[in-house]
């Protein structure tokens, strides 16, 4: 039977196919927490040296690297998506993003290999964000095209459920690996684990993505747009690129901020313990994977905008107070909670912010388009939190600093979400189509 056809016929719109389609999204940003998570002990190994700071540095800033990739993999893999079809891109990006993984989980380290071995795990997330630069595009661009209408915000929630799913997975693998093995083993080889664990279930997930059908909304286009095509439409389109751009730096900088970085923040700034730390993201995902379907549906009700201008607002308000009281006062209640406000502020962004631009890009170029947009601010900003608020940190002491680069991402925000508006009616005065919904 050629694996160019789903093994069976699914209903398009149903649970069955949202766990189908967000499994790799799942296995993308799993694997993002657990470098993230395991930052200090990859630095040991792959990156050792003198001066503990420079060594997390480097790693913090091989994590970002990745992300420097994603533009690429939108340009590249959104096209692909674009003309052969919304199933054969996300099983090509799962395939890429499982290489990367295997890479991370086997390579010996400096000790073994040398200067090798921090260049094969660069290797490694360029790789990973390659593929990752498409991944988020193609499932939220899959998931609203196969919803019913007026629950498109709904359905495309769960893109960003799916990574919940994978930050509460690997933080109580992270508490159960802490429970089980001494603190040097965790270090030592304890850390590959998670890796392991990742790449042991690529295969049920390529299972499961193969039963996937193409979305109807693909399949009745009469015209398959070719690269250039694609490349042209995209450059036609470059202000709503660069206004959606705006809309997710908000999204993506809060996110690895709550997520990837409240490990490193809990364990080398508020010096809490790696329980702690672990046991503060498992809330946050929790928090995270409540909020998202609740605003998703509220903006299928309500509106996108209305919601994108509120919490932005809220942002700015309260993410540098919020973290100022409590570099104050640093006790694991006081991180929980400044947490859990952090991640109600995301998820109610996030439910809207993702919809809306799956509906803003032209359909000829929405993959790519979407793609374009996120990785860019991906890559920019979001993939270098970490490190940028570690650096902040460290340069001016003080330990509320990343508070600063949160306003900053809910200013970029609010300006897009209030540029966006004008952006999609000077395309539409420029071309024939239905109007947005704002």
């Amino acid at each position: 039977m050629s694996t160019n056809q789903p093994l069976h016929k699914t209903s398009q719109g149903g649970a069955k196919t949202i766990f189908s389609v967000t499994s790799g999204n799942f296995l993308e940003m799993y694997d993002f927490m657990v470098f993230g998570y395991y930052a200090t002990a990859i630095a040991k190994t792959f990156f050792p040296g003198d001066n503990p700071f420079a060594s997390l540095m480097l790693t913090l800033m091989t994590f970002g690297a990745g992300f420097l990739m994603r533009p690429l993999g939108a340009i590249v893999l959104g096209a692909y998506i674009d003309h052969h079809g919304r199933r054969k891109g996300l099983l090509l990006t799962l395939g890429l993003m499982a290489i990367g993984t295997l890479t991370i989980a086997l390579v010996p380290g400096y000790a073994t290999l040398g200067a090798a071995a921090p260049i094969l795990i660069l290797l490694g997330r360029l790789l990973q964000g390659f593929s990752a630069g498409v991944e988020l595009g193609g499932v939220s661009v899959y998931l609203s095209e196969v919803a019913p209408e007026g629950r498109k915000g709904f359905y495309v929630s769960w893109q960003s459920g799916s990574q919940q799913i994978a930050v509460i997975f690997a933080a109580l693998l992270g508490l159960l690996l802490n429970h089980l093995l001494a603190k040097e083993a965790v270090t030592e080889w304890g850390w590959r684990i998670p890796f392991v664990i990742g790449c042991m279930i690529v295969p049920f997930l390529f299972w499961i993505r193969r039963m996937l059908e193409e979305t109807d909304a693909f399949s009745q286009r009469k015209h398959r747009p070719t690269m250039r095509e694609i490349m042209r439409s995209v450059a036609d389109s470059w202000a709503l690129v660069l206004a959606g751009m705006l809309m997710v730096v908000t999204t993506t900088v809060m996110f690895y901020m709550i997520t990837a970085f409240t490990p490193t923040f809990g364990k080398t700034v508020l010096m809490m313990s790696d329980k702690q730390s672990f046991l503060v993201t498992l809330f946050v995902g929790i928090s995270n994977l409540f909020w998202l379907p609740v605003m998703g549906s509220l903006s299928d009700r309500f509106g996108r905008r209305p919601l994108l201008i509120l919490f932005t607002i809220l942002m700015i308000l309260t993410t540098w107070p919020v973290l100022h009281w409590l570099v104050g006062s640093p006790t694991f209640a006081h991180l929980l909670e400044a947490e859990l406000w952090l991640s109600f502020l995301y998820a109610s962004y996030n439910g809207a912010m993702v919809v809306y631009l799956t509906e803003i890009m032209p359909a000829e170029v929405r993959a790519s388009g979407f793609s374009l947009a996120y990785s860019l601010a991906t890559a920019l900003f979001g993939g270098f939190t970490p490190a940028v608020s570690s650096y902040l940190i460290h340069t001016t002491g003080d330990k509320a600093m990343p508070g600063v680069w949160l306003t900053f991402a809910a200013v970029c925000g609010l300006i897009g979400t209030l540029l966006i508006g004008r952006m999609v009616k000077q395309y539409r005065a420029r071309h024939s189509g239905a109007p947005v919904r704002a």
